[in-house]
């Protein structure tokens, strides 16, 4: 499998700590700032107990098998069965990589990632032999052209620099009629996305311990919102894109101005980390539904699932010309 793995890449990739390294950094600024805001998430879960990381990947895989079309598991195992070569794109820590090299341990299983968090999955499952972590920009991946079976690019590709050059890149190292899993955050109401846009300029001037110290207030202010217990139909109000109905009051405020998650199963600290992944990133784009369509119909894939909720958009796209 190590000879199939590194014949798959344009050049020799040096490697550094068991992982394979494609680039090691980022020139562009905000790509940059990105990859540490990352560097320093994935870190941080890293450093949680396993209890708590298992809870946040348990939760993980079951929305992922609810994005992308798969009833159960063994639905996403038979499918993973038929695809020999398999790329994580985007994979964090690495779990969803590990998940996949478990469920079809035939496959070669690649995950890439601009964040150290790739030296963390390594040293984690460094005896899976079907399982590669290399260190690289998704949308530069220096992979073959249509060389891989299936590419899952998981609630990552918005915080590359330019999402349709990755979607073009991911296109272009995917065999014909072979399949893509891709997920964008979706816009919000109009309030909301100002201060969202407000934050992917104003995160560069503010240091990582200032952004886990926001973090931490927005997901008390999700707990104490949640703890009210507080149920109103709020108008609608059409030119606010704030839609209206019976709604929970952290629901409405989390929706339609601030993102204050709060999820009492996954607990406070997984709860502060996924503050921290949506307002620290300069790179975080959002989309229309329309939008993500174009983009998707713009690199010739057509939906074999799509998947729509308030969070994003989703689904699983063949490759067809």
């Amino acid at each position: 499998m190590l000879e199939k793995f590194k014949n798959l890449f344009e050049k020799n990739l040096k490697t550094q700590s068991d992982v394979y390294i494609i680039e090691d950094k980022s020139l562009k600024e905000n790509q940059s700032q990105t990859n540490n805001i990352f560097s320093d998430k994935w870190s941080s879960l890293n450093d949680e107990g396993l209890e708590k990381q298992n809870r946040a990947f348990d939760f993980q895989k079951k929305w992922y098998l609810n994005l992308y079309g798969f009833a159960n598991e063994k639905e996403l195992q038979k499918f993973l069965a038929n695809q020999s070569i398999i790329v994580d794109a985007g994979c964090g820590l690495g779990y969803k990589s590990k998940w996949f090299s478990d469920l079809s341990p035939s496959s070669i299983v690649i995950g890439i990632d601009f964040s150290d968090s790739v030296f963390f999955a390594q040293k984690k499952y460094q005896n899976k032999e079907n399982l590669f972590f290399v260190k690289g920009d998704i949308a530069n991946t220096k992979i073959k052209n249509e060389s891989i079976d299936f590419v899952s690019c998981d609630q990552v590709i918005h915080h590359t620099e330019n999402p349709l050059s990755t979607m073009k890149e991911l296109s272009r190292i995917l065999k014909f009629n072979s399949e893509i899993a891709v997920y964008v955050y979706a816009k919000k109401a109009i309030p909301r996305e100002l201060l969202d846009e407000y934050f992917r300029k104003r995160t560069k001037s503010v240091s990582n311990d200032e952004m886990w110290e926001f973090s931490e207030q927005l997901t008390e202010l999700g707990k104490r919102l949640t703890d009210l217990n507080i149920e109103f139909e709020t108008p609608s109000i059409p030119l606010l894109g704030i839609k209206g109905g019976k709604i929970d009051i952290q629901r409405f405020i989390y929706w339609n101005f601030i993102k204050c998650f709060w999820n009492e199963k996954l607990g406070k600290s997984i709860s502060i980390n996924t503050n921290y992944d949506w307002y620290a990133p300069s790179n975080a784009e959002r989309y229309s539904k329309e939008e993500f369509l174009r983009m998707i119909n713009i690199c010739n894939l057509t939906a074999e699932y799509f998947h729509s909720e308030d969070a994003c958009y989703s689904g699983r796209f063949a490759k067809t010309l």
